[in-house]
């Protein structure tokens, strides 16, 4: 696909599309003139985010969509590609977390972290490959800091996120004659209701208070950083000063990084 104008006439689909960064995101592609397919599991938002959107001129399609059913996922791409003709940018931005120690943590727990925030990534993109493939499109995978660093409580997360870069990365040769793009994003903090949505050790609330560092990021100054990202083709986008002194301090002292942690626990 040509970048000349943007993203105008596009297709883009994003999951998680009823949540803050989601509907941020579709509101900035939407700006360009793209067309907008919202993935989200939940009916109710992903009403009212349609609506608001639609209010604000802009094209968009809501399917209610499980990404930890490749079915579903199935379902709703060809809902897309039977309204706009196939898929021009994938946006995998559906997920979840949890906050508790492992030691407090039922397994089923970090599987259901896996599924939605991993495996739903994974069947998304199997789902829209072919069309993605014979558009030249893009696709945008919402990791974290938690990708490339230890996150102590959240130790199910981060593995999911770590996880979504092996994949990703590793899809990169074999989409590479294709023309199709890969970028994955690393934020630090973002103002989101994610934090409140979080899981505990045994699936309800957590037992546990959440801690963050510094000021969150809005989720629009995020989408403007991720569409530019998107639109260069960049292979990595970690947008914040917070986000980059993760990554180094993580990568060039380990263990200063994991004191840092462990002293968030004690």
């Amino acid at each position: 696909m040509s970048d000349a104008n943007g993203f105008e006439g596009r297709s883009v689909v994003i999951t998680g599309g009823a949540g803050g960064i989601g509907t941020a995101l579709a509101r900035r592609y939407g700006r360009d003139g793209a067309k907008i397919a919202l993935l989200d599991v939940d009916r109710s938002a992903l009403q009212a985010r349609t609506a608001e959107l639609a209010a604000g001129e802009i094209e968009v399609l809501s399917v209610e969509c499980d990404v930890t059913s490749l079915e579903s996922c199935r379902d709703a791409i060809a809902s897309v590609i039977d309204a706009w003709g196939g898929v021009d940018v994938l946006i995998n931005n559906a997920g979840v977390t949890h906050l508790s120690q492992f030691s407090d943590t039922e397994v089923e727990v970090i599987r259901r972290v896996m599924e939605v925030n991993f495996f739903g990534a994974v069947n998304c993109t199997k789902a829209a490959l072919d069309s993605l493939m014979a558009r030249g499109g893009r696709i945008a995978v919402l990791s974290s800091v938690a990708g490339f660093s230890p996150l102590a409580t959240r130790c199910g997360y981060s593995a999911s996120k770590h996880a979504l870069h092996g994949f990703f990365d590793s899809m990169r040769p074999e989409l590479r004659a294709s023309g199709v793009t890969v970028t994955l994003v690393c934020p630090f903090f973002v103002k989101t209701d994610m934090g409140d949505r979080a899981l505990g050790g045994d699936g309800g609330k957590p037992r546990m208070e959440r801690t963050q560092t510094g000021t969150p990021s809005d989720p629009a100054w995020l989408a403007e950083e991720i569409y530019r990202a998107v639109r260069s083709g960049r292979r990595l986008l970690v947008p914040s000063r917070g986000a980059k002194l993760s990554y180094f301090v993580s990568r060039l002292l380990p263990g200063t990084y994991e004191r840092m942690m462990a002293r968030r626990i004690m």
